[in-house]
């Protein structure tokens, strides 16, 4: 098993259970006790959870710091591609699109990549992924914050209040019955005028994301069209009640 799959695995693992035993842990993804303690000194340091003697604990339910984009990158690669072969096959080319920051929009990004559609970028990553082929990009000028890489800032700010567009594919920090909310007040300053830009707004986010809440507000599930989110936000029951369109991949 390759490190990213057993990385993954303890994710999934850490989602059920708040505190395992590195031997426990182990046993669950079949490799050994030094093995697991190396992974999870690992993610310890990037922030994906928190070591105790003998094993992990699962980080509390609330975001008061953005997690950095590389320990971001290595979470849920399979539900974070789903849900980009999702939407990326309910574009409608020669559509205006609002690409968001986020490892799950850049999913989205690189598969819609070459396509004839105009795609306005808050994120250098997802701007570099989609400048191929008939794909109009348009990169909203700003601060590029380190370690993101997202676009923030009065610059960009003022460009999104002049722009109209068809959808704002927005990403999250966290989710719960609240509605979306951020770690970075900046970044979520930017994603409210996206979403007063644009005719529609999708919320694509995987299960992880949910039963969370960070600093700032966003916006209530009230302005989402859609959430589009792996099979494991099925368990929680509050965002079926919320009356958003959801589609689970």
């Amino acid at each position: 098993m390759l490190p990213l799959e057993r990385q993954t695995r303890i994710l999934d693992l850490m989602e059920v259970h708040e505190t395992l035993l590195t031997q426990e842990i182990a046993e669950k993804v079949g490799v050994s006790e030094a093995t697991i303690r190396r992974d999870l000194q690992g993610m310890a340091e990037r922030g994906l959870l928190a070591r105790t003697h003998g094993g992990a604990v699962r980080l509390q339910r609330s975001l008061t710091r953005e997690p950095a984009f590389a320990a971001k990158s290595v979470r849920m690669p399979s539900e974070k591609g789903a849900i980009a072969d999702y939407v990326a096959a309910h574009v409608t080319d020669g559509s205006t699109l609002i690409f968001d920051a986020g490892t799950t929009i850049l999913e989205v990004a690189r598969r819609l990549a070459g396509r004839p559609i105009t795609a306005i970028t808050l994120d250098l990553p997802a701007a570099q992924a989609l400048a191929v082929g008939e794909t109009e990009v348009l990169l909203l000028g700003g601060r590029v914050r380190s370690n993101s890489f997202s676009i923030t800032g009065p610059w960009t700010e003022e460009q999104l209040r002049g722009l109209r567009a068809d959808v704002f594919l927005m990403g999250a920090h966290a989710v719960d019955e609240r509605g979306v909310s951020n770690a970075v007040i900046e970044e979520a300053t930017v994603k409210r005028l996206a979403v007063d830009a644009s005719a529609r707004t999708l919320l694509l986010a995987d299960h992880t994301k949910f039963g969370w809440r960070a600093m700032t507000q966003v916006c209530a599930l009230d302005r989402v069209e859609r959430v589009v989110s792996d099979r494991g936000s099925r368990k929680f029951g509050w965002l079926k009640e919320s009356g958003v369109e959801l589609s689970l991949v």
